[in-house]
């Protein structure tokens, strides 16, 4: 098996980059999640509330962040340096809120107007837990970024191409790896054999991972992420041959269990 593909998302569902290598953190790869669109409560906006996310196009710099988006003018936003904390979830009824630092009017008012609605932007300078203890399987520690559960999301290519042929039987158009928006991507995997995995130590390269929970997918999966336009599949789909008490699974979650950096070409290997 091996490491084809590696991605991050710099603000909570945005717009994928695309890297040829990545740091692997305690927390994920280095830069993703690390920046959050949040209402007025505090809590998280992803592409379940706004399929205009998909147009943010943010890339990392030193100590900050660009933001750019089709028809709009570029914004530098440097990381916040101090000021009070604000405390954010990354869902309405997460219990656990999390101290984020705000971006600043500048970067509020720049989203507000992308996303039609008012927003603001906050960064997690200290990555922590925001998932009560108990609440998923193989737990992810007190490390994780403003991802939804786990560090990191593997998915492997013939799983991909075993969910188009089942669509293309029911007559509907394929659907790319983006939909599902992985940091990594495994190719020469049997499809499913991450059912499997769960609870085992995985390595990519000389990295080594704790295979965690199967992901349950949800509605952003039916967005374009090209165009924002939000049909039925796969999500149809996955219902008819991939629910599992009441999930809809594609995926893998995974917990570093040590640091480095992975690249595309890496061997991936799954112990136990």
């Amino acid at each position: 098996m091996r490491l084809s593909g590696i991605h991050t998302y710099p603000v909570k569902g945005c717009h994928r980059l695309d890297h040829d290598d990545a740091r692997v953190q305690p927390w994920g790869l280095a830069g993703d999640r690390r920046w959050m669109v949040v209402d007025a409560a505090g809590v998280g906006v992803t592409q379940r509330e706004s399929t205009r996310l998909v147009a943010l196009r943010a890339t990392l710099r030193d100590g900050g962040l660009l933001l750019r988006a089709p028809g709009r003018p570029d914004l530098d936003v440097p990381e916040p340096a101090g000021g009070a904390p604000v405390a954010v979830r990354t869902f309405r009824n997460r219990k656990l809120p999390v101290p984020a630092l705000p971006a600043g009017p500048a970067a509020d008012g720049w989203l507000s107007g992308l996303l039609g609605r008012p927003v603001r932007l906050v960064w997690l300078a200290e990555p922590t837990r925001h998932i009560p203890a108990g609440d998923r399987e193989y737990d992810t520690g007190d490390q994780v970024s403003f991802a939804d559960a786990y560090p990191l999301l593997l998915a492997s290519t013939a799983s991909l191409a075993a969910l188009n042929d089942w669509l293309a039987e029911a007559g509907e158009e394929a659907v790319p790896m983006s939909r599902f928006r992985p940091n990594l991507v495994v190719d020469g995997a049997p499809a499913w054999a991450e059912d499997g995995w769960a609870g085992r130590p995985l390595w990519i390269g000389g990295v080594r991972f704790r295979a965690a929970g199967r992901c349950d997918r949800c509605v952003v999966t039916t967005t374009d992420q090209e165009t924002g336009v939000r049909g039925k599949e796969p999500l149809r789909t996955l219902a008819r041959y991939r629910k599992v008490e009441q999930k809809l699974l594609f995926g893998l979650h995974l917990v570093p269990a040590t640091t480095g950096t992975v690249a595309v070409g890496d061997a991936v290997r799954v112990d136990g």
